[in-house]
C-alpha cells in the first residue's frame, strides 16, 4: 500500500467522522420533525401553542375525533416564568461573582475561587433537584402556603444552575480588555472602583450580555432539577408559591404512557422548546461575535445618527451624575464580594448538605452500594446502576471518542478555516452543544430504542449519550491540537515524515493531555445525565443487565427515583452523595491534566521563542 495511498484514505476517515456529525444533527431535525408534524395536523399549530388547556386523552388516535386538549400555552408562559427567575437570580449573582475574581479577589485566592465555580457546573442537575426537595422546600414551606414548590424554587435552583456558565463567560470578557484602560483611568485620577466600572465592565458589556443569553439557553433546556421543585400541576405561575410546570417537565412525566396523538404533541413540545433554543443561540452568536469585533473607526455617522448619539450621550451623562450620588460604584464593589462569598457558601451548602446526611448512611449501610439486587426486597442496592452506569460510560465514550478526535483532526490539520464545509461542521457542533438534554431522549426515543425493539437498553441509551458527547470531545480535542506549536510539525514534515504519521506521532502525543480532559469530561457528562436515559435506557432500578438489550436505571436516574418516591431519603442521599464523589472527582481529575497540559504548551511556547 503506497504512502499516498494512506494519506488520501486517512483523510477520507476523517473527514467521514465530521459529516457524522452534520448527520447526527439533521438526523434529530427530521425525525423529530416527521413525528411532529401529524400532531401538528391534527390539533393545529397555533391552537397547540396558543391554546392553555392540557388535557390528553391516550385513547387519542390520528385516524379519530379528538376528545382530548392539547394547549401547550401554560407551560410555554412556566417556562419563560422560571427562566427569567432564574436570569435575575443567577445572573446577577453571576455578574457580581465575575468581577470579584477578575478585580477584586486576592490573587492567592482566584484559583480556588475559580474551582469552585468549576465544581458547582459539575454537579448533576439531579443532585440539584434533590438538593431543592430535602433542603430548599422545607426551608420555604416556612413562608410558603404550600409545600415551597413554585416559581420561587425553580428560581433559585435554576439561577445556581446558570451561575457557573454567566461567570465563566464574564470572566473571559472581563479579563480580554487590555489593562492600559484600567491604568488609564487610574492616571486620571479616578480609584479602583470606578476605574472598573466605568471603564473595565462596559467595555465587557458585550460578552457579559452574551453570558446572560447562554444562562437563558441552559434554564431554558433544564429538565430534571425542574421537575423536582415546581410542583408540575398544569398551572400559570401567578405567584411564587403555586404549582407549575415547564414544557421540558411535560415530556419527561407524560412520555411513558402517551398515547398516539398525546406522543406526537409530546414530540411537537421539544420541537417548540428546540425553536426557543435556536433563537437564543442565534442571538447569543450574534452578540458574541459583535463583541469581538473592532469598530470601523473610518465610518462617519450621518446626521440622523449624530442626533441620536447626542441624546444617547445626554441620557448617559444624566445617568452617569445620578449614579454618581448615590456611589453606584461603591456600591457594585460591594456586591462583587458579596457574590463571590455567597458562590462559595451555596457550594459548600450543596456539597456538605448532601455529605452530612449521606456519607454516615453509606457508611453504616454498604449494602446499598454493594448488594445483590433483590427483587421485591425492602432494602435498596444501587450496585445495579453502578453497573449500568459503568457500562453507558464505556459503550458512549467507545462510539463519541474517536468520532470527535477525528473530526477534530479534520477541522485542525486538513481544512481552510474559511470554507463552505468547515463552517457547516462548526456549525453542527455549536448546535448540537446547545441541544437540550431531553431532546436527545426524544430522539432516542423514537430512533434507538425502536431500532432494538421498543424496550429501554443500554446500547440505545449509550448511542442516545455518544450523540451529546460529539461537541465536548471535538472542542476540547479542537483546541488542544490548536495549542500544538506549529515548529513541530514543520519540523516533523522536514524530517520527511508524512502528514498521518506527523498527526500520530508528534500532534496527538502532544496534546494527549487536552484529549484525556476531555474524555474525563465526558465521563462525568454521562454519570451526571439523566433525562435522556429515563426513557432510552431506564427509568427503575432493575436487576443487573446481562446483555445490552436489557435496561435498567443509571445513577443519576436511581437518585431521581429514590428521591421522588419519598419512601427511600436516606437512600437517596448516599446515592446523591456517591454522585457528587463521582462528578466532582472527575472535574478535578480533568482541571489538573488540563492545567499540566497548560504548562506544559507554555514551556514548548517558551522554548520556540528562545529558538528563534
Amino acid at each position: 500500500m503506497s504512502a499516498k495511498f494512506k494519506e488520501k484514505a486517512g483523510e477520507a476517515l476523517f473527514a467521514l467522522a465530521s459529516v457524522l456529525c452534520i448527520v447526527a444533527l439533521l438526523a434529530i431535525f427530521v425525525f423529530l420533525i416527521i413525528k411532529s408534524v401529524p400532531a401538528f395536523e391534527k390539533i393545529g399549530f397555533f391552537s397547540f401553542v396558543f391554546e392553555d388547556k392540557w388535557m390528553p386523552n391516550r385513547e387519542d388516535t390520528y385516524g379519530s375525533d379528538l376528545s382530548g386538549t392539547y394547549g401547550i400555552f401554560t407551560m410555554i408562559a412556566g417556562t419563560l416564568a422560571s427562566t427569567a427567575g432564574a436570569l435575575l437570580i443567577g445572573g446577577i449573582l453571576g455578574y457580581f461573582t465575575a468581577v470579584f475574581i477578575v478585580f477584586y479577589c486576592p490573587k492567592k485566592l482566584k484559583r480556588p475561587v475559580s474551582t469552585v465555580i468549576n465544581l458547582l457546573a459539575g454537579i448533576p442537575s439531579v443532585v440539584y433537584g434533590f438538593f431543592g426537595i430535602a433542603f430548599l422546600l422545607p426551608l420555604l414551606s416556612n413562608i410558603a402556603p404550600n409545600n415551597g414548590s413554585g416559581l420561587l424554587a425553580t428560581s433559585i435552583i435554576l439561577g445556581i444552575m446558570i451561575l457557573p456558565s454567566v461567570v465563566s463567560l464574564s470572566k473571559t470578557s472581563l479579563e480580554a480588555v487590555p489593562r492600559i484602560y484600567y491604568e488609564g483611568a487610574l492616571a486620571l485620577g479616578t480609584n479602583h472602583t470606578r476605574a472598573v466600572f466605568k471603564v473595565m465592565v462596559p467595555c465587557a458589556r458585550g460578552g457579559i450580555i452574551a453570558s446572560l443569553v447562554l444562562g437563558i439557553g441552559r434554564a431554558l433546556g433544564e429538565t430534571m432539577a425542574v421537575v423536582m421543585v415546581a410542583g408540575n400541576s398544569v398551572a400559570y405561575p401567578h405567584s411564587l408559591f403555586n404549582s407549575f410546570r415547564v414544557m421540558t417537565a411535560n415530556i419527561v412525566m407524560e412520555m411513558g404512557y402517551a398515547g398516539e396523538v398525546q406522543e406526537g404533541a409530546l414530540v411537537s413540545t421539544g420541537v417548540i422548546l428546540m425553536l426557543f433554543v435556536l433563537i437564543v443561540n442565534l442571538i447569543f452568536n450574534a452578540i458574541a461575535s459583535k463583541a469581538v469585533k473592532a469598530p470601523n473607526k473610518n465610518k462617519q455617522p450621518s446626521r440622523v445618527k449624530e442626533k441620536l448619539l447626542f441624546i444617547k450621550q445626554k441620557s448617559s451623562d444624566a445617568v452617569s451624575r445620578l449614579a454618581f450620588k448615590v456611589k453606584a460604584s461603591e456600591i457594585g464593589g460591594y456586591s462583587a464580594r458579596a457574590g463571590g462569598i455567597i458562590v462559595s457558601l451555596v457550594l459548600a451548602l450543596i456539597i456538605g448538605f448532601v455529605a452530612v446526611n449521606g456519607i454516615p448512611y453509606l457508611l453504616k449501610n454498604p449494602y446499598l452500594v454493594f448488594g445483590k439486587y433483590e427483587f421485591g426486597s425492602q432494602r435498596v442496592s444501587i450496585f445495579p446502576s453502578i453497573i449500568c452506569t459503568v457500562l453507558a460510560v464505556v459503550l458512549s465514550l467507545s462510539i463519541a471518542t474517536p468520532i470527535g478526535i477525528a473530526t477534530a483532526i479534520f477541522l485542525n490539520e486538513y481544512t481552510a478555516k474559511s470554507s463552505l464545509f468547515v463552517r457547516l461542521i462548526r456549525m453542527a457542533i455549536s448546535i448540537l452543544s446547545g441541544v437540550p438534554s431531553i431532546i436527545y431522549g426524544l430522539f432516542g426515543l423514537i430512533t434507538f430504542v425502536r431500532i432494538f425493539g421498543g424496550s429501554s437498553s443500554v446500547i440505545s441509551g449509550s448511542l442516545t449519550i455518544s450523540i451529546m458527547l460529539l461537541p465536548t470531545i471535538v472542542r476540547t480535542t479542537n483546541e488542544s491540537l490548536k495549542n500544538v506549536p506549529t515548529s513541530l510539525r514543520e519540523a516533523s514534515l522536514a524530517l520527511g515524515a508524512g502528514k498521518m504519521r506527523t498527526i500520530f506521532k508528534v500532534v496527538l502525543p502532544c496534546a494527549l493531555p487536552g484529549i484525556l480532559s476531555a474524555v474525563i469530561l465526558s465521563i462525568g457528562r454521562v454519570v451526571s445525565e439523566s433525562a435522556p436515559l429515563l426513557y432510552t435506557m431506564g427509568s427503575t432500578i432493575k436487576p443487573t443487565p446481562k446483555s445490552l438489550l436489557d435496561g435498567g436505571a443509571t445513577l443519576s436516574v436511581a437518585l431521581y427515583r429514590l428521591a421522588s418516591e419519598g419512601w427511600y431519603i436516606n437512600e437517596a442521599y448516599a446515592t446523591a452523595a456517591v454522585l457528587i464523589i463521582l462528578v466532582l472527582g472527575l472535574n478535578l481529575t480533568a482541571e489538573l491534566v488540563g492545567n499540566r497540559l497548560g504548562r506544559k504548551l507554555q514551556g514548548d511556547k517558551n522554548e520556540e521563542k528562545r529558538n528563534n
